[in-house]
């Protein structure tokens, strides 16, 4: 595996973004990714969550962090105002249609038996507030480099949008095998 001088790379973005497949990717380019394999594959992520369990409490303990430096962490998004401004962040923020957002965490709950209390049109309000206050907050960290990619832009043209997320993260990359892992059979929510 690769180092990326001491910057830590977060994999972020809402839940049911495409983080998954973006931390597959940057493993398959040569990132170590820091996980606990905790939450195995799944129907609804058959191919890995690629998540560590203590990113969970980051805003009560984030003194283990520094350890992921030149590797790979997935931070979903409300949790990235916890990162100790310590350290440098190269964060590559998913995007996705929020219609597919929505269908792929509506499926999911069904699937584990739970209950869809929060319409629609409610979360993606919250889930718009939340986008644009992350990003605001992100502007101003100068700790924070970021990158958006679109996780529906991916699928659509996966040579372009791997070569820019290579070229953020110095340009040395195993490409061909990033390539490899986008997988549009994956794409079951459509918007």
């Amino acid at each position: 595996m690769m180092e990326i001088d001491n910057a830590i790379i977060v994999v972020s973005g809402l839940p049911r973004s495409g983080t998954s497949m973006m931390m597959k990717m940057l493993n398959a380019g040569g990132i170590e990714p820091v996980t606990d394999n905790l939450r195995t594959a799944d129907e609804d992520n058959p191919k890995g969550y690629y998540e560590l369990e203590k990113v969970k409490q980051l805003d009560k303990d984030n003194s283990w962090i520094g350890d992921c430096q030149g590797k790979a962490l997935k931070v979903i998004s409300m949790l990235l105002k916890p990162l100790p401004a310590t350290q440098h962040y190269k964060i590559i923020f998913m995007r996705r249609k929020m219609e597919e957002i929505l269908a792929s965490q509506r499926q999911m709950l069904i699937r584990r038996g739970q209950a869809d209390t929060i319409p629609d049109v409610r979360m993606a309000e919250m889930y718009q507030k939340h986008l644009k206050d992350i990003e605001a907050f992100i502007e101003k960290q100068p700790h924070m480099e970021c990158l958006y990619i679109s996780y529906n832009e991916v699928l659509e043209n996966p040579a372009a949008n791997v070569e820019t997320v290579n070229r953020f993260l110095g340009g040395h990359l195993h490409t061909a095998a990033m390539l490899e892992v986008v997988d549009r059979a994956l794409h079951r929510q459509r918007g």
